[in-house]
C-alpha cells in the first residue's frame, strides 16, 4: 500500500490526509520522531499547566503521551475529518480533558490569545511544498493565525526538517514580528541513528519562536542556535547566519550518514564546535585504509594529535595521514586536532567529551557497544602556550605561541590564522627556560589557562637559541652558501646579503651572527613582524644588518632602475609567503618568479664573484627552476 503522494503538492489537499488517514487507519504515524526523541525540547519548552494548540495533529501518539504525564490542557485540530473522528474514539475515555477539532489552521475559530503555546510536528514542512505565490499566501495566513491565537511571552514550536525554503521562510516572518527566534537541533541517540540508517539523513530541528510585545519603532532581532540538547543558545547575527549554521548540521548529518554506508568517501575533514560559543574546537580527518584486512578488533580508532604538533607532515597532510592510519592497522581512523585558544583539562576529559560524537563516524559493519580505542603520541595531549595575540593590517589576525616538539624541547611559533595549519616562523627555546616552563605547567591544575607573563620569559636575548635554525628552507639556504668559496673560508669573507621576508627574523639573525663580516639588509612589507620579531623571537638591527619597511618587489625593482643601480649583493634569499591558498604553491608569491623580475635581481647581483653569485628562492616551482642555469663566474636567466 502506497501512502506517499504523487506530488509534494498533494500535502496541501484536504482529500489526499482523507485517503491517507483513512488506508493507514488507527496505526500511528510519527513525522519526525516519536515522544521519546522529541521529548527533550518538548519539555524545556513548554509547561504542564500551559494551553497547548496542536495544529496539523494527524494520529500522531505526541499528544497522548504528553497528556499522560502531565499536560492535559491541550488541543487537537486537523483537517481530516476521518481523522479527527479516529483520535475522539480512542482517546474519549482515557483522556476526558483532551479535545479534538476539525479545523482549518489557516482560519482557526479561537479568539485571540487563546494559547501559551502552538504545536507543529512537521505541518508546516507538508503545506510549505514549493515557493509558488499561492502557497506562500496559504502559509502567510497559517504564520498569521498562529501569532494571533498565542499570547504575549507565547511560543511556536516546529518541528521541521528545516529545509532552506521553510527555514527562510518560518524565520523571515517570525523576524519581521519583533519575535525571538531560535532554532533547536533534536538530538537522537547513537542507536536511534543506527536504526534509522535506511531514512533521510537530514536531522530534525525544532523552531522555537517566541512572541515579544511589539515595540514601536525597534528593529531588534534575536537569532539563536542550540545544537546540543544539554548546550547553552549560540547567538547569531542575521538570519543568513543562523541558516548557515543550520546548512552545516545538515551537511554533517549527510556526512555521518555517507560514513555509515560506504567504506571510503576519499579524504573527508570537518570542525566540531564548541556548544556553548559555536568556535571550532577540533579539526577531524577521517582516513580509511583498504588494504586493512577486517577483524573483531580493528575497525575503527580515534588519534589524538598531541597540540603544537598538527602542522607535522604526518598528522598534517593528507599522505602522512594515510601513513598513520596504515601503520595503526585500523579500517577507519580518525585523527583529531586541537585547536588554539580552546581549554582541554586532559586526555581522559577529550576521550569522554568526544565519544559520543566520533560514534557517527564510525565505518559500516561495526558491532553495536563495541569500545573505540582512543591513541595518541605516549599518551599526551600537548603543551601549547599563547604568549601574544594581535591583529596587523596587512597580515590579519596572528598568534605568537610556545609549543613543545617531541623532543620536549619547546618551540616559539608565529603562525597568522587566515592559515592556521602553517608554521609562518619558528624559533627553539633554550632549554633551561624550556625545563623551567614545563616543571611550572605541571604544578599548574589548569594546564590550558591563558599564558601569563611569568610562564616564559618575554625577553628575547634570554630566551631564542639563535644557533639553531628549525625551517628545513633555512638549513638549505645556509647550506647553499657554500658554493660561493670554501666553507672554511666563508666566516671570513665580507658577504654582502639581501634577505626578501623577514617573519620572525631567524634566517637574518643566523647570518649575522655566523658570518661577522657579512652585512645584511631585510626587506619586510608588514611592520608588524619587525614588532614581532623584536619582541618575541630576539631579532635586533645592527650596524651590519638593517630592516627596509617595503614591499621585496618595490625594493629590488627601485635598486635595479634608480639612477644609481649598480650590483651589489652577493646573495638574495627570498623567504616571502602567498597569501592565496588557490595558487597551489605557499611561496613566494607568482610575482617574484615572473622572468621580468628575475632580470631585475639578476641586474643587482654583484657577477665579478670567482665562482657564482646566486639567488635562492624559497619553494620555487620546478619551471622556475629550470630558466636558471648556473654557470661559473655568472648567473644567467
Amino acid at each position: 500500500m502506497n501512502l506517499l503522494p504523487k506530488s509534494s503538492k498533494e500535502f496541501g489537499s484536504v482529500d489526499y490526509w482523507e485517503k491517507f488517514f483513512q488506508q493507514r487507519g488507527k496505526k500511528a504515524f510519527e513525522w519526525y520522531g516519536t515522544y521519546l526523541e522529541l521529548c527533550g525540547v518538548l519539555h524545556k519548552y513548554i509547561k504542564p499547566r500551559e494551553k497547548v494548540l496542536v495544529i496539523g495533529c494527524g494520529n500522531s501518539e505526541l499528544s497522548e503521551q504528553l497528556y499522560d504525564v502531565g499536560y492535559q490542557d491541550i488541543v487537537n485540530i486537523d483537517i481530516s475529518e476521518v481523522v479527527i473522528k479516529q483520535m475522539k474514539e480512542c482517546n474519549a475515555t482515557r483522556r476526558p480533558q483532551m479535545r479534538f477539532l476539525k479545523m482549518d489552521m489557516t482560519q482557526m475559530e479561537f479568539p485571540d490569545a487563546s494559547f501559551q503555546v502552538v504545536l507543529d510536528k512537521g505541518t508546516l514542512d507538508a503545506v510549505l511544498t514549493d515557493e509558488e505565490e499561492k502557497t506562500l499566501q496559504q502559509v502567510d495566513r497559517m504564520l498569521a493565525e498562529v501569532g494571533r491565537v498565542l499570547q504575549v511571552g507565547g511560543r511556536y514550536l516546529c518541528i521541521s526538517l528545516a529545509q532552506a525554503h521553510i527555514l527562510k521562510k518560518a524565520v523571515g516572518h517570525f523576524s519581521r514580528e519583533g519575535w525571538m527566534v531560535r532554532v533547536h537541533q533534536v538530538a537522537n541517540s547513537q542507536d536511534q541513528v543506527l536504526e534509522a540508517e535506511s531514512q533521510f539523513s537530514l536531522p530534525v530541528f525544532a523552531f522555537i519562536m517566541t512572541k515579544f510585545r511589539p515595540v514601536p519603532g525597534s528593529a531588534l532581532q534575536i537569532f539563536e542556535l542550540c545544537a546540543q540538547e544539554q548546550g547553552k543558545p549560540v547567538r547569531l547575527e542575521s538570519a543568513e547566519r543562523l541558516a548557515e549554521a543550520v546548512r552545516e548540521r545538515q551537511q554533517y548529518a549527510w556526512l555521518c550518514s555517507q560514513l555509515r554506508r560506504k567504506a571510503r568517501l576519499g579524504s573527508v575533514s570537518l570542525d566540531l564546535c564548541d556548544g556553548d560559543t559555536g568556535e571550532p574546537r577540533y579539526t577531524l580527518h577521517v582516513v580509511d585504509s583498504p588494504t586493512v584486512k577486517p577483524s573483531r578488533d580493528n575497525h575503527f580508532a580515534i588519534f589524538i594529535i598531541p597540540q603544537g604538533r598538527e602542522t607535522e607532515w604526518l598528522f598534517g597532510m593528507d599522505e602522512g595521514r594515510k601513513q598513520l592510519a596504515a601503520s595503526a592497522g585500523f579500517r577507519r581512523l580518525i585523527t583529531v586536532a586541537l585547536h588554539r585558544g580552546q581549554q582541554y583539562e586532559s586526555m581522559d576529559h577529550i576521550q569522554a567529551e568526544l565519544s559520543a560524537r566520533v560514534m557517527e563516524l564510525a565505518p559500516a559493519g561495526m558491532p553495536a557497544q563495541q569500545q573505540v580505542p582512543f591513541l595518541s603520541v605516549g599518551g599526551d595531549i600537548g603543551v601549547r602556550t599563547i604568549q601574544h595575540q594581535d591583529c596587523s593590517p596587512l597580515s590579519g589576525d596572528y598568534v605568537i605561541e610556545d609549543v613543545q616538539g617531541d623532543d620536549k624541547r619547546f618551540f616559539r611559533r608565529l603562525i597568522f590564522l587566515s592559515n592556521r595549519n602553517v608554521v609562518q616562523s619558528e624559533a627553539r627555546l633554550l632549554k633551561d627556560v624550556s625545563h623551567r616552563a614545563q616543571k611550572k605547567r605541571k604544578k599548574d591544575k589548569k594546564k590550558q589557562r591563558p599564558a601569563e607573563a611569568e610562564d616564559l620569559p618575554a625577553a628575547p636575548e634570554q630566551s631564542i637559541d639563535k644557533s639553531y635554525l628549525c625551517c628545513e628552507h633555512h638549513k638549505a639556504m645556509i647550506a647553499g652558501l657554500t658554493l660561493l668559496r670554501n666553507p672554511e673560508q666563508l666566516p671570513e669573507i665580507p658577504l654582502a646579503l639581501l634577505v626578501v621576508g623577514l617573519g620572525g627574523g631567524s634566517l637574518p639573525l643566523f647570518v649575522h651572527d655566523h658570518f661577522p663580516k657579512s652585512c645584511i639588509d631585510a626587506v619586510e612589507i608588514d611592520p608588524s613582524m619587525l614588532e614581532v620579531a623584536s619582541q618575541w623571537f630576539g631579532f635586533s638591527q645592527s650596524d651590519r644588518m638593517k630592516v627596509h619597511i617595503a614591499d621585496g618587489l618595490d625594493y629590488i625593482a627601485s635598486l635595479a632602475e634608480g639612477e644609481e643601480a649598480q650590483p651589489r649583493y652577493d646573495v638574495i634569499m627570498f623567504d616571502v609567503d602567498s597569501k592565496d591558498p588557490t595558487l597551489g604553491m605557499s611561496c613566494p608569491p607568482p610575482a617574484f618568479v615572473e622572468q621580468s623580475f628575475l632580470q631585475k635581481v639578476k641586474s643587482i647581483l654583484i657577477p665579478e664573484e670567482p665562482e657564482i653569485a646566486w639567488a635562492l628562492g624559497h619553494m620555487l616551482p620546478q619551471e622556475v627552476l629550470g630558466r636558471l642555469r648556473l654557470e661559473p663566474g655568472r648567473q644567467r636567466l
